[in-house]
């Protein structure tokens, strides 16, 4: 069974500001330092942020056989803003999803603002129809609200040095 769910959130930030986020490694550093709750540790495997680049993300203690799995970037689209990422290996696989896929697409819409859509991308076998209510987007929502923060903060304390 194949499904797919998306989020969007607009923003008063310019795409090309999220991109500097979400299209380099940048976000893999800010991940934990903003929302440790959601994410430990991001480390990378191998890469340098473009297409093939792996990275292993480690869950904090609490997620019931989700601790960690590398995620390897088959698109990074810096003319467009789109970044996928897809599960090559670990416990998102071991639970039984046959694939899944996150896309984060920056859509200017003004000169200071943009829609961050985030998406998931999924494939599961039908011995585990439990899977599918496993899939949110609600860290892919929270992630968008603090990086769209973070620059917002930046921006302001840029100004007032």
């Amino acid at each position: 069974m194949r499904g797919s769910q998306s989020h969007e959130l607009e923003t008063d930030v310019p795409a090309s500001e999220l991109w500097k986020i979400y299209g380099t490694l940048r976000a893999a550093e800010l991940l934990p330092e903003l929302l440790p709750h959601i994410l430990a540790k991001v480390e990378l495997v191998t890469g340098d942020g473009g297409v093939g680049t792996i990275v292993r993300l480690t869950f904090p203690p609490g997620i019931p056989g989700l601790q960690s799995y590398k995620e390897k970037f088959i698109k990074v689209d810096n003319k467009n803003y789109v970044k996928e990422a897809e599960a090559v290996e670990g416990d998102i696989l071991k639970l039984g999803f046959l694939s899944y896929m996150i896309r984060f697409e920056i859509i200017r819409k003004g000169a200071n603002t943009s829609v961050i859509r985030s998406t998931i991308e999924y494939e599961i076998g039908d011995e585990h129809p439990e899977l599918q209510a496993m899939v949110s987007t609600a860290s892919l929502a929270a992630t968008a609200e603090k990086f769209a923060e973070y620059i917002k903060t930046q921006k302001v304390a840029q100004a007032n040095t």
